[in-house]
């Protein structure tokens, strides 16, 4: 089957690699008819995450279907359509009975393009099964499905409950990527008085109004400023950051007013400075956290229902084949005006025809 690799910091390949075989009986085998790209994907890439191994397959964002499980695996049959979780929870140790599943103990956490070969490939191997796939409700389409693998669960706990978001706060997202929108929409969720999206970009912008943001203004447009005129000098309740690098983390904390919540998404590939100096007196809590996708039934039954608006998120789509060309557009988003990219293998869901049908290969 093929896969795209990682082969070291700027080096990757779209190429024959061996298919996956159960190695724990908690294991299932899934065909993956969706996959995308995300932002930790391009800091792999840059040697932002050295932990990842030369020869990895990369992505942890997959919907497919189940092809193969193990003789201990109770909540899944071949067959069934389900959501690829980017985190694999044991279930038995402490921090997964407690939901924290990206924390955990006992062999899971972050595998997927991490640890163990991932989701960006015709087959990948999930390990426990039971707690790190969802069976998805056939009104669902594959596009919006990949969505709730990562992006919005991370907006959502990374961003929105790590803030401790609550009605009439106002919240400042810097970063209008797709987990700066997730946060947008998943913060309007708790009626905030207002919501200031912060990009460089735009395009992205644009976006950010498209999904609720009151307010947008480029990063090189005072915003600071913008933040402490709407909030008459007080500073926003709730500062989320979905960039990943220094400026826009020190950014965050100098635009949360006293007592505020600084909410630390964004991957960081280089020390950001804490300015404790200027800090020490303002009674700040500032959160990070890997995602732990325990929301992810909830969010995929609100987005079943229609509560949640997902699909202006994915721009391009491409097919499996051509990964590398995605990678290019996906990295090149000041031109391209990517988003999210869904990439479709031989056969993907499509919702509004209720069936697997072909796609052009």
């Amino acid at each position: 089957m093929k896969g795209f690799v990682f082969h070291g910091p700027g080096t990757s390949a779209w190429e024959d690699v061996a298919e996956p075989d159960l190695k724990d009986p908690a294991d299932v085998v899934v065909r993956v008819e969706t996959t995308s790209i995300c932002g930790t994907d391009l800091h792999i890439l840059q040697g932002d995450v050295p932990e990842v191994a030369a020869g990895t397959v990369l992505g942890h964002e997959a919907v497919g279907e189940i092809v193969e499980t193990g003789r201990e695996v109770r909540t899944v049959r071949p067959g069934d359509r389900v959501l690829v979780s980017c985190i694999s929870a044991c279930g038995r140790c402490r921090y997964c009975r407690e939901g924290t599943y990206g924390q955990c103990r006992g062999g899971g956490g972050w595998l997927l393009g991490n640890r163990i070969d991932g989701a960006q490939a015709e087959y990948v191997r999930v390990p426990f099964a039971d707690h790190s796939v969802h069976l998805l409700p056939g009104a669902v389409d594959s596009q919006d499905a990949v969505l709730f693998a990562d992006t919005f669960p991370t907006g959502y706990e990374v961003g929105v409950l790590n803030g401790s978001v609550r009605p009439g706060d106002t919240v400042a997202v810097v970063g209008a990527g797709p987990v700066g929108l997730a946060a947008i929409v998943t913060a309007r969720l708790y009626s905030p008085d207002r919501i200031i999206a912060v990009d460089r970009l735009p395009g992205r912008l644009e976006s950010a109004a498209r999904f609720g943001a009151d307010a947008r203004v480029l990063a090189s447009d005072e915003p600071e400023q913008l933040v402490e005129d709407l909030t008459d000098g007080l500073g926003a309740d709730v500062t989320i950051e979905a960039v990943g690098i220094p400026e826009t983390f020190e950014m965050c904390t100098r635009m949360v007013r006293p007592g505020g919540h600084v909410a630390n998404v964004g991957v960081h590939g280089k020390p950001a400075a804490l300015h404790l100096e200027d800090l020490w007196l303002k009674d700040l809590t500032i959160r990070t956290g890997l995602v732990d996708t325990s929301s992810v039934p909830m969010l995929l039954s609100m987005l079943n229902a229609g509560r949640l608006t997902t699909s202006p998120m994915i721009t391009h789509v491409f097919e499996l084949e051509a990964m590398e060309e995605a990678y290019e557009v996906f990295a090149g988003a000041e031109d391209t005006g990517a988003l999210k990219i869904a990439l479709r293998g031989p056969q993907v869901y499509r919702a509004d025809r209720s069936s697997l049908v072909a796609t052009a290969g």
